[in-house]
């Protein structure tokens, strides 16, 4: 299947690790070019390298700056543009908020899990919205996280602001329509990534929980990053162009919501 991918230019932010990183390589394997920002510049350049490596024609350019850094957004934008002359696809990642309850967190606390989880998908998406609408194709993928649809005992945070970005998202997706720019989000479930590794280890008995945690899962298993990087390609594609301001669940079939 020809997803008309082709020649396109993303930026994905987040794109050191996990979700991030499997998203820039699966755009990349359909001969996208990306832009790779995190705060981690070696594991940006190594993954340059192995997107060059691809064969697909795909090139790659490795922007290190942190996501709450308006100035790091701006400046990760105008490289991209420099490089590739053009910007189709915004891919808004970011690392999860730290886990806790209500009393855990200060007023710092909050603001700081606001600028990360809500405040750095805005800013991204604003900066990038006059060439999303100049290529006249621009795709615009939040990955989020299945709190959008049920909260998550213990991650209060994110179950607080990532249904924030979930009503951006389908309000900008009902304005930027008409300019042929479609915004959808991914609300991945559990993930073998590095974060998910650390909310365990964190716990007193990290094998035993996780052990309870894959088996209500009727898949039985965690998610692989690859898994949401395939979803995120297929919603940046030509294939999806009428597909817009959903919420797509990959959980392997945890939610028991009709409409989850």
């Amino acid at each position: 299947m020809d997803l008309g991918l082709k020649g396109c230019v993303a930026i994905v932010s987040g794109a050191s690790s996990g979700m991030g990183r499997a998203a820039a390589m699966s755009l990349a394997a359909e001969g996208c070019n990306v832009t790779l920002f995190a705060r981690r510049q070696e594991l940006l350049d190594e993954a340059v390298a192995e997107i060059e490596s691809l064969g697909s024609g795909a090139a790659a350019l490795a922007v290190a700056g942190d996501s709450t850094d308006a100035a790091a957004l701006a400046a990760a934008v105008d490289a991209t543009v420099e490089r590739f002359g053009r910007l189709d696809i915004v891919v808004n990642n970011t690392g999860g908020p730290p886990a806790g309850g209500f009393e855990d967190f200060d007023d710092e606390g909050w603001h700081a899990a606001w600028e990360l989880t809500l405040m750095s998908t805005l800013r991204l998406t604003r900066l990038a919205l006059p060439q999303l609408r100049k290529s006249g194709r621009g795709r615009i993928v939040n990955i989020t996280s299945s709190a959008v649809k049920e909260p998550n005992d213990g991650l209060l945070l994110s179950n607080v602001y990532r249904p924030g970005v979930t009503g951006w998202a389908k309000s900008l997706s009902q304005d930027e329509g008409p300019n042929g720019i479609t915004v959808n989000s991914i609300a991945p479930g559990y993930i073998d990534t590095e974060r998910m590794q650390r909310i365990y280890a964190a716990g007193d008995d990290p094998a035993g929980a996780r052990a309870t945690d894959e088996a209500a899962i009727p898949a039985r298993r965690f998610g692989e990053p690859s898994e949401i990087a395939d979803a995120v390609t297929f919603l940046c594609s030509t294939r999806a162009a009428y597909v817009n301001g959903i919420t797509l669940l990959i959980d392997g079939g945890l939610a028991k919501g009709l409409l989850s």
